[in-house]
């Protein structure tokens, strides 16, 4: 439960809820609100269940530090993207499972030591949504199992270049950029990841 000490003079309550729409991948809900000064206000926003994002992490001795990719076009903002693998939880999926699903049907890899980073909101406005975010190590390759309908390229590159990418534009998916913060700390030392094996998540 949220500790609201302190905050209470922030927090709206909500009034009531509809549903707006109700599709096969989008759920939209439209609330009225009562706002801290007691006035209304209508919030409208997508609830969505929660996802997972993997950094898989190949760690060669004496060369750089290497990230798996992926580029993918995401028809929304018309463009070919470089992210992370990820995807939405099934229902009832511990977040654990989905990170190691995700990165197997989308990569091919499945790695033998795993470690959480933590939580990111990606658009706290009007979603719901999460993402947990996954660092994974111990990779071996093997043959992805892509979804019907889904297209994506897979690809390497140090984690210096993609951490520049982030900085000059040309990675602009809000996840991967947040995962790049975790990934400067990880290679300066500043974070340290607890790893644990696979079976034991």
């Amino acid at each position: 439960m949220t500790d609201v000490s302190g905050i209470s003079h922030l927090l709206e309550t909500q009034v009531s809820s509809e549903d707006m729409v109700r599709g096969s991948f989008l759920h939209a809900r439209r609330d009225i609100v009562s706002l801290p000064d007691g006035n209304h206000a209508t919030r409208e926003y997508v609830v969505h269940p929660g996802a997972v994002m993997v950094v898989p992490l190949l760690e060669i001795p004496g060369q750089d530090l290497r990230v798996v990719l992926e580029r993918q076009y995401r028809y929304p903002v018309q463009r070919v993207m470089i992210e992370f693998p990820a995807g939405k939880l099934d229902a009832g999926e511990s977040t654990a499972h989905c990170a190691q699903r995700e990165l197997f049907e989308e990569t091919g890899y499945r790695a033998s030591e795993w470690s959480k980073a933590g939580v990111i909101h990606p658009v706290i406005a009007y979603s719901t949504e999460f993402i947990e975010v996954w660092f994974a190590k111990g990779l071996v390759a093997g043959e992805r199992k892509l979804d019907k309908g889904e297209f994506l390229d897979v690809f390497t590159a140090t984690a210096n270049e993609l951490i520049a990418w982030c900085l000059d534009g040309r990675v602009t998916d809000t996840k991967t950029v947040a995962a790049a913060l975790w990934l400067q700390g990880y290679q300066a030392g500043t974070w340290k990841p607890v790893w644990s094996s696979s079976t034991a998540n």
